[in-house]
């Protein structure tokens, strides 16, 4: 939006201004005064988050906070700079006492706003000229252009280096170079294509858009820190005590050993392990917790987990339990049960995918493969339709050829310098799934028009799948129908919705009608190329 009031800024400037021309820069600020309120908006409920990730976790939190609360300073001081230029003009041009100048209102917080139906002099050039651009080209223009140029800097510092669509969005947002020469005229500086020989009432729409982008930039850093912290409050429902055993079925003679977590366990906060009988326990409010019957041992806790350790000298199966306790953001303890048994029989194979029952074409798929009794480095693995490869003592990555055929693995030991078969295991084998793809995090569906302007990218995200698997968007087009009824297309050769293409919805794309990404393709860690679904939004 703000990108779309620019454009018909500059080409207004470009006529022979009138004097309702001049009014109708009122409009154009306004509309970037909206979005920009919206930034504001946005941006403090994002610092009210990382103020609550810091309540339920500290250590975890406030260093993210610390430096988003650094951006807000260097972020409200350039905005407050840009506001008092603009304050400037209007006292300069009708007076410095506020409470005489209609055109200056203050609010309780004591800021100074303007109202633009109350500024005269609309269409005088030498207020910006003498303030911003000055009689030796040193004005406030090009300290402000300096100031910009530093908060870009400030912001990058908070980037990873390799997350270069965020810098590249940053870098567009707060751009300060000089605009490139046309035919026929001098390359000019950036203040002076900006403010020179420009009437106050658009001085003052300009002042607007780049205070605009201030916050705009502002808005996309402090989301990046905050996802920078891990998943902060828990999710009582879906925590669950996880006992990972080396195995659950042994020789007799081996040790049987396991660890206990939580899976959603968090590194700050390790949890307690009390092994016994359990049961649970109405309160007197008619709830239930549980609560030990019998408390037996706990267990050490190492990076997290409690380490369990047993003696296997008896065959047959066996149990054991207890519950998993953490105090939770509130102060109150979590506690979850669980109950595991395991049996101790005679030799056999263990074979377990490390993340699901299948393999797929084009990945590495890793697989933990043992033989109680033998070290991890004396078994070897054979397989058919595939390669099988050893990562470390014990695991293994597996790459099968072909989908629709199944991977036979074969497993053999060195014992004793023999060597003996620990017989075979079926895997089915799959292509890789198609992913979804999205904007604004939404495959279709109703969306605001100022949440689609603010999009810079269409992804594709791979919906329930258990492996980390990135897809890239090579290209899209969008298609829809503009004011006049005619069907608009563009067309995109990767995943960014560039500037361009978003001066080209704000033109098409009508509130209430619809806008449709198109012929998207995404390219997948296999290199394969797939076709994606189309997205249909109702912009409202």
């Amino acid at each position: 939006m703000i990108g779309m009031m620019y454009l018909v800024l500059t080409a207004m400037l470009a006529l022979n201004v009138s004097a309702e021309v001049l009014d109708a820069f009122r409009l154009v600020n306004e509309g970037i005064k909206n979005t920009t309120d919206n930034y504001i908006k946005k941006n403090s409920t994002t610092y009210k988050e990382f103020e609550s990730e810091v309540a339920k976790n500290p250590a975890k939190a406030q260093a993210w906070k610390e430096q988003a609360f650094e951006i807000r300073k260097q972020a409200d001081s350039l905005y407050q700079y840009m506001q008092d230029l603009k304050v400037r003009h209007i006292k300069e041009n009708q007076g410095p006492v506020v409470a005489e100048n209609p055109a200056l209102i203050q609010g309780e917080d004591g800021q100074i706003t303007i109202d633009l139906d109350k500024v005269k002099g609309k269409d005088k050039t030498d207020l910006s000229d003498r303030i911003l651009i000055g009689d030796n080209f040193d004005g406030e223009a090009y300290t402000m252009k300096e100031k910009i140029n530093e908060y870009r800097e400030f912001l990058m510092g908070f980037i990873d280096e390799e997350d270069t669509r965020l810098r590249e969005a940053v870098s567009k947002i707060l751009d300060t170079s000089d605009p490139p020469a046309t035919e026929g005229h001098e390359k000019k500086e950036w203040e002076v294509k900006h403010f020179y020989g420009i009437p106050l009432a658009a001085v003052l729409p300009i002042m607007s858009k780049l205070q605009a982008d201030v916050r705009n930039a502002e808005a996309e850093v402090i989301q990046y820190l905050l996802k920078q912290i891990d998943a902060g409050s828990f999710a009582f429902n879906k925590l669950e005590a996880t006992v990972i055993p080396n195995a659950n079925y042994l020789i007799q003679g081996n040790e049987y050993k396991a660890e206990v977590f939580l899976a959603a366990r968090d590194t700050t906060a390790p949890p307690q392990i009390i092994l016994g009988e359990w049961d649970s326990v109405q309160q007197e409010d008619g709830s239930y917790n549980v609560e030990m019957t019998r408390v037996d041992d706990t267990l050490d806790i190492k990076g997290g987990k409690g380490q369990y350790s047993r003696s296997t000298s008896q065959t047959g199966v066996h149990q054991w339990g207890g519950i998993v306790q953490l105090i939770g953001p509130e102060g109150n303890y979590i506690r979850k049960p669980f109950r595991q048994e395991y049996e101790v029989a005679e030799p056999n194979l263990v074979i377990s995918p490390t993340k699901m029952n299948v393999f797929y074409v084009g990945i590495p798929n890793p697989v933990d493969i043992s033989v109680p009794s033998v070290p991890p480095n004396k078994i070897q693995a054979n397989i058919q339709n595939g390669s099988i490869y050893r990562v470390s003592p014990g695991e293994f990555e597996v790459k099968p050829n072909s989908p629709g055929q199944e991977c036979l693995i074969s497993v053999q030991a060195t014992v004793d310098g023999k060597t003996r078969s620990y017989g075979t295991k079926r895997f089915r084998v799959k292509g890789l799934p198609t992913p979804t793809a999205e904007v604004a995090g939404e495959s279709g569906g109703q969306i605001r028009e100022e949440i689609l302007w603010a999009q810079n990218v269409v992804v594709a995200e791979m919906e329930d799948f258990l492996f980390d698997l990135e897809y890239t968007v090579t290209q899209y087009t969008i298609t829809t129908q503009d004011r006049g009824g005619y069907v608009k297309t563009l067309k995109r050769e990767d995943q960014r919705i560039d500037q361009e293409a978003k001066d080209w919805l704000r033109e098409n794309v009508n509130r209430g009608g619809r806008v449709t990404f198109e012929d998207l393709r995404a390219v997948g860690p296999d290199g394969t190329v797939k076709k994606l679904n189309p997205i249909t939004f109702e912009v409202q």
